[in-house]
């Protein structure tokens, strides 16, 4: 994916049958995806043109100049729809863009290093970072909040990690075979 770009949404499926489309988005508004009208695809290629569009459970439902029917919204179904970092406004103090805290090292508050964030994920219950602790060790999840995650020094592509204690500490824990 070319760096310059950020995730602003998913294409969810078709919502009824004259051509509308379901997106999920990742805007601190589900709304303000709207503004940033021409939605490329993780490629940097045309994704959506976003016409218009109203807010529903946790994204919009929009029309799209390039859908107009229920299977044409159907076949984008997954599609990662992005814009350029430059267009998205300026993070604020002790906010951050998902985006840029994977790679950065988790460490804990005496210095120990606890792996590098993978990914960031939400089931449904918040943001989760997916800590990798290195080669031959499990990744495992740590909630992004204040309490797990105290600082976050993204010039340096590092960040504090308390880890909660379901935890598991290293690759010989947990549920083995047989």
């Amino acid at each position: 994916m070319p760096g310059n770009l950020i995730q602003v949404a998913r294409v969810a499926g078709a919502f009824g049958v004259k051509g509308e489309v379901r997106i999920s988005t990742y805007t601190e508004s589900p709304l303000a995806v709207l503004n940033y009208r021409t939605l490329v695809r993780e490629d940097g290629q045309p994704g959506l043109t976003l016409l218009s569009g109203r807010s529903f459970k946790g994204g919009v439902i929009a029309r799209a100049r390039e859908i107009e029917t229920k299977e044409q919204a159907d076949r984008l179904r997954g599609v990662k729809l992005f814009v350029e970092r430059a267009l998205l406004p300026p993070a604020e103090e002790d906010e951050f863009y998902l985006a840029d805290l994977i790679g950065a090292e988790a460490f804990t508050p005496d210095g120990t290093r606890l792996g590098a964030v993978k990914a960031v994920q939400d089931f449904g219950a918040g943001d989760l970072l997916e800590i990798d602790p290195g080669p031959g060790r499990p990744s495992w999840y740590l909630p992004f909040t204040r309490e797990c995650v105290p600082d976050v020094d993204l010039e340096h592509g590092r960040l504090i990690a308390v880890r909660p204690p379901e935890a598991p500490d290293d690759g010989a824990k947990g549920k083995g075979k047989g």
